[in-house]
C-alpha cells in the first residue's frame, strides 16, 4: 500500500523507527479521519499522500527537536503533554502513537470534534489520553491543569503573541512549549517577545525542519518556562485574541 510505504520512508528519513503496530495505528487514524471528514469539517487535506506528509510527518517533526526522546534513558521521565486546540488531533495523537509512555491531554473548544477524538483513541487503543472540551483561557486558570505539564504543543491555532497566552499557563516551570510555525516565525517572535517574558517564558531555540517529501517552510520554536505565570493570565475567554499582550 502506497500510504504505508510513504509513512515508513518518511519516518526513516526523520531518523526514527516505527513498529508494525504503530503503522497500523497511523493507517487506521487516516481512515477514520477521512470517514468522519465526510460528515464534518476536520481537515481540508483529503489526499492520502498529503495526510501522511502534512499531518502525520509534520506532527512527528516535534520529536526531531530533541526535546521528546523516543527511547528515554533510565534517568529521564517521559512526562505529560497537552495539545492546545488539537482540532483533528494534530500534533498530539501522532506524537502519542510514537511515544506510547507519554500522558497526553487533548483540548479543543469545538464539542463535535471531541466525539471524533474519542473514537480515534478508542479504535487505536491509546490509553493515558484525556480528552477535554473547552477553551484554553478557562482551563489555563483551573488548578487541575494550570502549570501541570512538562510539554505543551500546538499547531495552526493563532499568531504567536496570542498563542503564548493560551499555552504558557499550562506549563510547569522547567517545561517546554514546542510550537510549530511556518515562514513568518521571525516576524511573529518580534510581536510576541514581551508576552513571552511576561508569561514566564524564554525562547530556548529556533529549529528549521526539513520535512520529508515537502518543500514547505517549517520551523519549530522552543519556549522554556523559567518562572510561574502571573495569576492574571490567561485573561477571560476572547481577550487574548482581541487584545494581545503588547
Amino acid at each position: 500500500m502506497e500510504a504505508i510505504k510513504l509513512l515508513k520512508n518518511g519516518i526513516e528519513k526523520m531518523d526514527m523507527e516505527i513498529s508494525d503496530e504503530q503503522i497500523e495505528q497511523f493507517i487506521r487514524y487516516k481512515d477514520i479521519l477521512l470517514e468522519w471528514n465526510q460528515k464534518m469539517n476536520l481537515t481540508t487535506i483529503t489526499e492520502e499522500r498529503e495526510i501522511i506528509i502534512r499531518h502525520f510527518l509534520d506532527s512527528l517533526s516535534c520529536i526531531q527537536t530533541g526535546y521528546l526522546s523516543i527511547k528515554p534513558t533510565a534517568e529521564e521521565k517521559r512526562g505529560n503533554m497537552i495539545d492546545i486546540g488539537t482540532g483533528a488531533g494534530f500534533p498530539g495523537i501522532p506524537l502519542r502513537i510514537m511515544l506510547p509512555e507519554i500522558k497526553l491531554t487533548l483540548l479543543d473548544s469545538l464539542k463535535k470534534r471531541i466525539g471524533f477524538l474519542k473514537e480515534v483513541c478508542s479504535e487505536l487503543g491509546l490509553d493515558n489520553v484525556e480528552i477535554i472540551h473547552g477553551r484554553a483561557e478557562d482551563f489555563g486558570r483551573d488548578k487541575n491543569y494550570r502549570e501541570r505539564y512538562d510539554y505543551v504543543v500546538s499547531r495552526a491555532v493563532a499568531a504567536l503573541n496570542i498563542l503564548v497566552e493560551y499555552c504558557l499557563p499550562f506549563m510547569k516551570v522547567g517545561g517546554h512549549f514546542i510550537c510549530q510555525k511556518g515562514p513568518k516565525l521571525i516576524e511573529e517572535i518580534g510581536d510576541a517577545e514581551k508576552a513571552i517574558k511576561i508569561l514566564g517564558g524564554e525562547i530556548a531555540e529556533q529549529i528549521k525542519i526539513d520535512l520529508p517529501f515537502s518543500n514547505r517552510d517549517h520551523h519549530i520554536l522552543i519556549i522554556e518556562k523559567t518562572k510561574q505565570t502571573p495569576t492574571k493570565y490567561p485573561r477571560k475567554a476572547g481577550k487574548p485574541s482581541k487584545n494581545p499582550i503588547k
